[in-house]
């Protein structure tokens, strides 16, 4: 189903990201999870080790993502397929103020996004068929600032992603971006109507149509918490 044979997938401590990792885990794939500590990826290590590898979870940390880049080089040498859930809560603070949580959702999640894509580059270049996926929802794909201004790159993870394509195309890297159906720039004239998706629905969707290495889907789903828990 699936070619590529070494992942990478990020805010894997819960939902759809712990769903992701399970499923290419039964696919036999070697996993490498970024993502807070929680038992069920430790339940997930001891079941299918050694084809799980934890990775530091604060990807918005720069040296954290340094560490984790350096373990994959050291332990594979190269990479895949990068799967960026970037609709997690995994970079947030314990501490923050709920007034703040959606744009620290948004913010936190376009830095992380930025910093683990620069980092996985070099590995993903060594790969095979590369490519990488990104996973948006409502609030990491919320612009920050003002939402009259023009989605760039620095204030819209989708609209910086979609930056990438040229130097990723260059290295023969595919990309595909999933996320809501945007009402200022429709990827699509097809009405995407919200589904009941479940974390393990959803994974099983996007991993079917991963080989197709399409460069938009868009996923709208009628329960966010059901696939990107929040703490607050």
């Amino acid at each position: 189903m699936i070619k590529a044979r070494s992942f990478w997938v990020t805010g894997a401590s819960n939902g759809l990201g712990l769903a992701l990792v399970q499923q290419l885990l039964e696919h036999g794939y070697r996993v490498a999870a970024s993502g807070r500590e929680c038992e069920a990826l430790d339940a997930l290590g001891e079941q299918f080790a050694p084809h799980l590898l934890r990775l530091p979870g604060q990807l918005q940390v720069l040296d954290q993502v340094d560490a984790a880049s350096q373990l994959l080089l050291n332990t594979w040498g190269s990479l895949d397929c990068l799967i960026i859930n970037a609709g997690t809560g995994d970079y947030l603070a314990d501490d923050i103020p709920d007034h703040e949580l959606f744009e620290a959702i948004a913010s936190s999640n376009l830095l992380a996004s930025e910093h683990c894509l620069a980092s996985a580059l070099p590995l993903l270049a060594k790969g095979d068929a590369p490519q990488v996926m990104a996973i948006l929802n409502r609030y990491s794909a919320s612009q920050l600032f003002a939402p009259t201004q023009v989605a760039s790159g620095f204030n819209s993870t989708a609209q910086w992603l979609r930056e990438q394509r040229l130097v990723l195309d260059n290295l023969q890297i595919a990309l595909t971006v999933v996320g809501p159906q945007s009402l200022k720039a429709p990827v699509t004239a097809a009405q995407a109507i919200p589904e009941a998706w479940t974390a393990q629905s959803a994974a099983e969707e996007l991993l079917r149509r991963l080989p197709q290495r399409e460069p938009e889907l868009v996923l709208e789903t009628l329960d966010l918490n059901s696939l990107w828990p929040l703490s607050h």
